[in-house]
């Protein structure tokens, strides 16, 4: 869902908060908690880290978006259908980026072959509550690869491996600098065939932030950036039928197909 409200200023919490009044005290909570972790965090990846922390320990489930079960299982599969009618295949070998408690991963697994998933997160904390889902699965035949790391640069990762990379609401966390640096390690993991899909929020107007926490951009700054690292990108533009917020980039190298 493209908009061009700044949900960072004043008016637009208020008309918000008018509208849905029953997270007005979780969200009123949010200022303080995040300033804290801000101020002992060194850097935006470890502060975000520990909102991580501190969401899974409430519930694994709402720190990655979705508290309630059913919705959960509902997102993890619209992210798996899309992907799937958009070129994933058994024998991909997928890297997840910002897998979370494998809300679509667990899908993956399933579908892809043998070891083919390899899923990161930058919270140990809801990698231990992924590692839950393949034994209620039952999918630890399938060999998933869960490895926390501490940042989006995935520099022990092979060249040219992955044929398939996916982050789902992962760049709409992260500012610019931490989607550069991930930018510039995808193109080296990425087989000369793959492709990685990435969602974000997408503005028509100044891009934003709210508590460094949920960021706003213009599709066009993304596309630069993904150009800049010698790749290309273009707009998922049927995303929109599936009726998430989200929009979607796919980033591939020149040339491909």
């Amino acid at each position: 869902m493209t908009s061009s409200r700044n949900r960072a200023r004043l008016s637009s919490k208020v008309r918000h908060a008018v509208r849905r009044p029953e997270p007005i005290l979780p969200h009123a909570r949010r200022p303080a908690r995040d300033t804290w972790l801000r101020l002992r965090a060194r850097d935006h990846v470890g502060y975000y880290r520990a909102v991580m922390r501190s969401d899974t320990s409430r519930n694994p489930y709402g720190a990655v978006g979705t508290p309630r079960h059913e919705r959960w299982l509902a997102l993890g599969r619209m992210q798996f259908d899309y992907l799937l009618e958009h070129g994933l295949r058994p024998q991909d070998r997928m890297l997840e980026i910002g897998c979370g408690n494998l809300r679509a991963g667990r899908l993956f697994i399933d579908y892809l072959d043998v070891g083919n998933y390899y899923g990161i997160d930058i919270s140990p904390d809801i990698l231990f509550a992924a590692q839950e889902t393949p034994v209620r699965e039952k999918l630890q035949e399938k060999m998933p690869h869960l490895t926390p790391v501490r940042d989006l640069r995935p520099d022990f990762l092979p060249d040219g491996h992955f044929t398939v990379i996916h982050a789902h609401s992962v760049f709409s966390h992260s500012p610019l600098e931490v989607i550069d640096e991930c930018l510039a390690h995808v193109g080296r993991v990425m087989a000369p065939e793959g492709f990685f899909d990435f969602t974000f929020n997408e503005t028509t107007g100044v891009e934003h932030h709210v508590l460094h926490e949920d960021f706003y951009y213009r599709a066009e700054t993304l596309i630069a950036r993904a150009e800049a690292r010698g790749l290309v990108a273009r707009v998922m533009e049927d995303r929109r039928r599936t009726g998430h917020k989200q929009s979607k980039i796919r980033v591939t190298h020149p040339g491909r197909g």
